[in-house]
């Protein structure tokens, strides 16, 4: 619903009822009904979805309390209404695919609006009080509703995805410099990579391993993996252009694009300030990009090297 639509309805509200008026607050009260039945949908098929008996236990509490809500809905404007259809194959596969936490808060952002809607309607219809109180509680149910995998090693991936960006921009801006041949400049980075790489996830094993943290194992692999998959990205552009330059901006361009999409799931995941961690990251990683660059500037003139 736009904000239009919404200022219309609560002017319905306050005034004496035509029957436009009336089918205008009808048409939002289908809308309310509609979002209740779909959310209902999302949360049942993600309970059908989790293994842990906790997990299902409050995610069907919740599917329930949005049925509740349908019917409350219902009963005012005495229509069906089915779901959307593409929300909830949305939502349940974006939880699928990157954590029901994920998933989940991505979904009750949404809910922050609706309770506005409903706190301005408790005059005309008392029973959006209750509504609005279940869907802020929501909120504080799924704080510590769900023990993923992902989020538990969520500092593991962060190590091996900031370490990366860091080393690897770095590195291919002073090999673009210096040997300004896309194929030299590919291979000399990828065994960089790699070799980092199995260094980055030892030491997350030897760190997680010495201060008696479980599975030293999983947080080397989320580590190391997290490290691979990033210098794949960066290194790609050298792989398909043979022009350093457009290479080497390219490169760029990919490690913002990481940055952007890691450090908004950690925003949206972990409830984490997005501009601050985001800022944080980008500036160091083309800071010490600009910095290797000049370096390496630097020590071809000092040495007079011409590859």
């Amino acid at each position: 619903m736009n904000i239009a639509e919404i200022e219309l309805f609560i002017r319905g509200i306050s005034m004496k009822k035509t029957n436009t008026a009336i089918k205008t607050d009808m048409s939002v009260i289908r809308d309310f009904q509609r979002s209740e039945i779909t959310e209902y949908h999302i949360y049942s098929k993600l309970a059908a979805k989790d293994k842990k008996p906790a997990n299902r236990k409050v995610l069907l509490s919740i599917a329930n309390e949005e049925k509740r809500h349908y019917a409350y809905w219902k009963s005012i404007s005495g229509e069906d209404c089915p779901p959307r259809a593409f929300r909830v194959f949305f939502y349940v596969t974006i939880s699928r695919l990157l954590g029901i936490t994920f998933g989940i808060k991505l979904m009750e952002r949404g809910e922050n609006a609706a309770q506005v809607k409903y706190s301005a309607l408790r005059k005309e219809f008392p029973g959006a009080a209750g509504i609005a109180k279940d869907e802020h509680d929501h909120e504080h149910k799924l704080i510590s509703l769900i023990e993923e995998e992902k989020l538990s090693y969520v500092g593991a991936i962060v190590l091996g995805l900031n370490d990366a960006l860091v080393e690897l921009t770095g590195a291919l801006a002073g090999l673009s410099f210096g040997f300004q041949n896309t194929r030299t400049i590919a291979f000399a980075g990828l065994v960089t990579g790699v070799a980092a790489g199995f260094s980055m996830a030892a030491a997350a094993y030897l760190s997680r391993s010495h201060d008696g943290e479980s599975h030293p194992v999983r947080a080397s692999v989320y580590t190391g993996g997290a490290y691979f998959i990033t210098v794949a990205l960066l290194i790609l552009p050298y792989l398909i252009f043979t022009d350093y330059r457009i290479c080497l901006a390219m490169t760029l361009s990919i490690a913002i694009i990481i940055i952007f999409l890691f450090n908004y799931y950690i925003s949206v995941a972990k409830d984490y300030s997005f501009k601050k961690r985001f800022a944080e990251m980008a500036i160091i990683s083309i800071g010490v990009t600009a910095i290797t660059f000049g370096i390496s500037m630097i020590i071809k003139q000092y040495f007079g090297i011409d590859m």
